[in-house]
């Protein structure tokens, strides 16, 4: 599949969540009414999605939300969509909150990369900015990740944003 300009395209995101266990001033600022669970895609229908990107060309998959790890089920999911035919690489855009948890799982589900956006190391400004005292999470999921489970991928897709 190409775009206009002629590239190739062979990259999906897909978010399979509103939901966020931060509260970031540039995100979810104030009051913010989530999606119903009734209306968001099925697993199944993800999946589905998925094949039907594949059969058009689609390698490359990066699951984010919200924040995917919040969604029950999601380890179960990035193994469905790493066994679609034609899918090459999972990635998965995170905060990191949850990620010393699910680390092992993600890697053992089949995972390759992952990239936790990060925007500061200063615990004041991390909760000023995410309305959340959770940088130590954080920088224990990127611990977790890099340190005891390397994920499948040859390089180390851990970025600071």
């Amino acid at each position: 599949m190409k775009d206009k300009a002629g590239r190739e395209i062979d990259y999906l995101r897909i978010s399979i969540t509103d939901r966020c266990n931060l509260r970031c001033k540039y995100c979810m600022p104030g009051d913010i009414e989530t999606t119903d669970m009734e209306n968001l895609l099925t697993y199944e229908e993800i999946v589905q999605v998925t094949e039907a990107a594949a059969a058009l060309g689609i390698r490359h998959i990066r699951l984010t939300g919200g924040e995917p790890l919040v969604r029950r089920g999601c380890v179960d999911l990035v193994e469905k969509i790493k066994n679609v035919s034609g899918i090459e690489t999972v990635g998965m855009t995170t905060n990191g909150v949850l990620l010393a948890e699910y680390a092992k799982a993600l890697k053992e589900a089949g995972l390759d990369s992952v990239n936790v956006s990060l925007d500061t190391l200063d615990e004041t400004e991390f909760q000023r900015l995410t309305g959340r005292d959770e940088l130590n999470a954080v920088l224990a999921g990127i611990n977790a990740d890099r340190k005891s489970t390397r994920l499948n991928s040859s390089h180390d897709d851990i970025s600071y944003a």
